[in-house]
């Protein structure tokens, strides 16, 4: 499995390529971060962040894209830089045709450290370490990128156990449905007849 993970953001979003499968060495495709100026256009900015994107997209083929829940913060401006480069994430990954995964800062940091509370040096040292790289990558939201991404392949059978179930069972309760609504116009047809 191959999973371009983004960390969204307006000056730097981060992106990184894993690769692997959940119980197995995993390895580092690649890394980097799309960086936009601060005092350029919003629209201009966005755009530059859809550039970078489809170029990683274009360069390494993931099977998946995995991004980062915006979460409420304290500061308006940045969750909606946050969410506007999240945005410009899917709308890529959509455009393609490639399944997006959405994982909080939380789930993150518990499936790459084992806490829900790891600080950015945490994750970085287990990114690295995961990886087994020689340093951990700079920016830290470089980092938080193949941390997600390192997160939707360990977390993704899972998950997928879980889809497929909840298909099962609305599967089987439809046919339930469908059998009860037969049988009672069958039996409303019956009673016409008689």
């Amino acid at each position: 499995m191959r999973v371009l993970g983004v960390d969204p953001g307006l000056t730097r979003c981060g992106v990184g390529v894993v690769e692997g499968v959940a119980g197995r060495p995993l390895t580092m495709v690649g890394v980097g971060v799309v960086r936009t100026p601060a005092d350029a256009e919003l629209s201009h900015r966005l755009l530059a962040v859809e550039q970078g994107i489809e170029q990683w997209l274009d360069e390494h083929r993931p099977e998946f894209v995995a991004v980062e829940r915006v979460f409420a913060q304290h500061n308006v401006r940045t969750v909606m830089g946050t969410a506007q480069a999240s945005a410009v994430a899917m709308l890529c990954a959509a455009r393609r045709g490639i399944p997006v995964a959405l994982h909080t800062p939380s789930e993150v940091k518990a499936a790459v450290t084992g806490s829900g509370r790891a600080d950015k040096a945490q994750v970085g040292a287990m990114v690295t370490r995961l990886l087994r790289l020689s340093a951990p990558p700079k920016p830290a939201d470089a980092a938080d990128a193949l941390a997600l991404a390192i997160c939707h392949i360990w977390r993704a059978p899972a998950q997928n156990r879980l889809q497929q179930a909840v298909a099962q069972h609305q599967a089987h309760t439809a046919r339930a449905a469908h059998a009860a609504d037969a049988a009672h116009a069958a039996h409303a047809t019956k009673g016409r007849t008689a």
